[in-house]
């Protein structure tokens, strides 16, 4: 065995990673699309560049002694992007969709929110769409090989139209390029091999070619060989798809098959195992040095599609693996299944306590109901994986819109109240609407108001993610991706253009807790107590309660959302129930849904900042809640009382997640209490469990001596990053949430 230190490996990674070599993808392929290709057919066209690009790319075979190849994060858009270069706008994707967008939703600009100095401090959405955020089923590669895909492609192409044909013919051009980026490894392996004079080195090198000679090519017949496998299989697609959420997804799911055999053999031991698991990790944490919100995401453990633990000692190797590391790539969440085994509930509650804010706990319980109750049949929910934060979808068969943005629910209501104009600009935001709070008779005139003006504004959102899955489908065919997505070869379409087996799409409605308090406040503080008149209340909210802090202070005091009060909580569960409402009312070009996904990544403070002045209390500013989680002023009766409050809305109306932050101090960071707090938070339904668990104190000498604590990892929203690394705001929203102690 070599000798392997993983933080030696580590370091050098590093260091590679902070000068790697130049990888010249968008020139090549711009040079490939416009110059030699540019007589072809559309699709061959786009096929052949990338496969240029890709035969172009620097061949690496060091870096480890078990895995070949390397590349390097290189966003370029949609082939080469119109940022980089003009010619590209007619071929770019998202600007040929965000060009077709503004002409054809006009409603959607002014929900942008640019003020009049074209900057944007009030959006509600975005007019534009982030692909990304799916996993793919390379366990067709580990299992057949490239060729077995080839073969697929073959049968299917004879069936075909002439549409098809063009796509499967893109598909194949593209797993050949892979093979013959492989066979460059092998080249280089047989050259550095006759140069090479050190035995142990020979040894290596004779293993690395071994394996590229075999794999991808043909089907994995080791855990070595699978490993190898998936490396280059992640390699070539994240190469045609560099976005964000993009992932392995159910990692150990898939290798673990290959360990078991290797291990009753004799072949691997536990310790072998685990240094390739390592070694992997870390060449993706080297791809994606200091860019935490690429956000690769494994899922361990969880449900076989038969409803059984698939809990093994490879999910528990790779935990082990990332906590030893402590690297924000690849981010490594837990599944628990519907009966876990003990040792699952204690590793859950070890990787929550001692693993540097990294973990992400997901319960199958009420995940996998909630997939089925929103159209995935049963055995593809209890495949799912998160594609990035939290995004949930069934492995290898959504489409990539998965994730097409977020939605600031709380400014629709503050438009609603103020006649279409925002309090922060006095701009208007919503055409045709011009209603105020004074002008309405009663609460439930009020919320209906606001419901249609949530209707009418998500529902530009959502004819705006038609568009990009239009244009996607033909200006961004994704063939190797789609080749490893269910039915798409079949079907002979690529995954946009219906290929995939569930055309979901997704987007994240953020600060329903807001809206939810703020809409409680209006009910009992204006139509049912009198305790504000509706123009009182109307102008301390214009002023941002600058002469009326008395007002502000009693509105602070009204019953809450995470409180336990039963209408505070009623008004959140009717807020949560209507939402998902909206988005399952919406059918999408092929008949799928819109998901809703409760989390708020980055934006919490970038949503607050858009808000003025609300009723619940807050002046402008305000960060939000993070997903379903109570608003951090909110949860003043203990995280019991909360979580209860929480999870027990119907979450299984919302099949794309429902994230909730719980950061933890004190006693309840003891790994007894932890597993207590996991064991409850399932019992009663949540869905997604996550926090921090380091002090207040720690985060507040890190911004005052950010060199002295480079090293610190947070939980920010769904993902992990380098706490000095994130922007002043979020650092100050993370420093500032409501810590639950005993």
């Amino acid at each position: 065995m070599n000798q392997f230190d993983p933080i030696k490996q580590l370091r050098a990674a590093e260091r590679r990673a902070a000068r790697p070599p130049e990888q010249r993808k968008r020139a090549r392929i711009t040079e490939a699309f416009f110059g030699r290709f540019a007589g072809l057919p559309l699709r061959e066209r786009q096929a052949r560049s990338l496969a240029y690009a890709l035969l172009h790319t620097p061949v690496r075979t060091g870096g480890g002694p078990y895995l070949a190849g390397q590349l390097y994060t290189e966003y370029c858009g949609d082939l080469g992007g119109s940022d980089f270069d003009p010619r590209w706008r007619d071929f770019d994707c998202n600007y040929v969709a965000e060009q077709r967008a503004r002409r054809e939703i006009p409603g959607l600009a002014e929900l942008t929110g640019a003020d009049r100095d074209g900057k944007n401090p009030s959006w509600v959405t975005y007019a534009s769409c982030a692909p990304g955020h799916v996993g793919w089923r390379y366990e067709w590669i580990l299992e057949s090989g490239v060729t077995g895909l080839l073969r697929r492609i073959g049968r299917s192409y004879r069936k075909a139209d002439a549409e098809g044909r063009e796509f499967l013919e893109g598909c194949r051009i593209l797993l050949e390029a892979m093979l013959a980026w492989n066979d460059l490894h092998a080249k280089k392996l047989e050259k550095a091999l006759r140069s090479c004079r050190t035995e142990v080195r020979r040894r290596e090198l004779r293993a690395k070619l071994a394996l590229v000679r075999r794999v991808p090519r043909y089907g994995a017949r080791t855990f070595h060989e699978a490993l190898q496998a998936f490396h280059f299989s992640y390699l070539a697609t994240m190469f045609e798809n560099p976005y964000g959420g993009n992932g392995p997804g159910r990692l150990d799911y898939f290798l673990w098959p290959y360990l078991e055999r290797d291990l009753a053999a004799g072949r691997e031991t536990v310790e072998s195992a685990t240094e390739k698991v390592a070694e992997l990790f870390l060449r993706m944490h080297e791809r994606n040095y200091c860019k935490d919100m690429g956000i690769e995401t494994i899922m361990v453990a969880g449900s076989r599609p038969d409803g059984s633990s698939a809990f093994n000692p490879l999910s528990e190797i790779m935990v082990r693996v990332i906590m030893k590391l402590a690297v924000t790539t690849p981010h490594v969440y837990i599944r628990i299944p519907e009966n876990p085994p003990p040792a699952l509930l204690e590793l859950a509650a070890e990787y929550l306590k001692d693993g540097h804010n990294m973990a992400q706990i997901l319960s199958d319980r009420s995940i996998v109901p909630a997939l089925v109750r929103g159209g995935v049949a049963p055995e593809d929910a209890a495949m799912y994986m998160c594609g990035g934060c939290m995004e949930l979808s069934p492995q290898g068969m959504n489409c990539d819109l998965l994730f097409t943005g977020f939605f600031n629910v709380p400014k629709i209501l503050e438009l609603t109240l103020n006649g279409g104009i925002c309090l922060n600009t006095g701009c208007r935001m919503l055409s045709g609407y011009r209603r105020t709070l004074e002008e309405f008779n009663s609460f439930e005139e009020l919320y209906g108001a606001f419901l249609g003006n949530l209707k009418t504004t998500l529902g530009f959102t959502f004819r705006c993610m038609d568009l990009f899955s239009e244009e996607a489908a033909r200006l961004r065919p994704a063939f190797l991706l789609s080749a490893q997505v269910s039915d798409c070869i079949e079907r002979a379409r690529n995954l946009n253009d219906g290929g995939a087996r569930y055309n979901d799409y997704g987007s994240t409605p953020i600060g329903l807790p807001d809206a939810a308090d703020s809409l409680y406040a209006l009910k009992h503080a204006v139509f049912e107590n009198e305790i504000a008149g509706k123009a009182g209340l109307l102008a301390a909210l214009q002023n941002n309660f600058a002469s009326d802090e008395l007002l502000r202070l009693r509105l602070l005091e009204l019953p809450k959302f995470g409180q336990g009060d039963p209408e505070a909580d009623g008004m959140a569960a009717r807020l949560f129930r209507d939402v998902c409402a909206i988005y399952d009312g919406f059918s999408n070009r092929f008949g799928g849904k819109v998901k809703p996904m409760l989390m708020s990544f980055v934006f919490s403070p970038i949503a607050g900042n858009a808000l003025g002045a609300s009723a619940n209390g807050h002046k402008a500013g305000v960060p939000v809640a993070q997903g379903m989680t109570p608003h951090s002023s909110s949860m003043t009766r203990g995280i019991g009382t909360a979580m209860q409050s929480a999870n027990r809305l119907d979450l299984g109306a919302a099949p794309g997640g429902v994230a909730s932050m719980w950061d933890l101090s004190g006693g309840l960071t003891r790994l007894d209490v932890l597993q207590g707090l996991l064991c409850s938070f399932i019992a009663t339904g949540g869905q997604i469990f996550q926090g921090n668990t380091t002090s207040v104190e720690e985060l507040r000498a890190a911004r005052r001596d950010p060199e002295s604590y480079r090293h610190l990892i947070v939980r920010v929203g769904g993902f992990s990053a380098k706490f000095t690394a994130l922007d002043p705001q979020l650092q100050d929203e993370i420093i500032n949430r409501h810590r639950h102690c005993v």
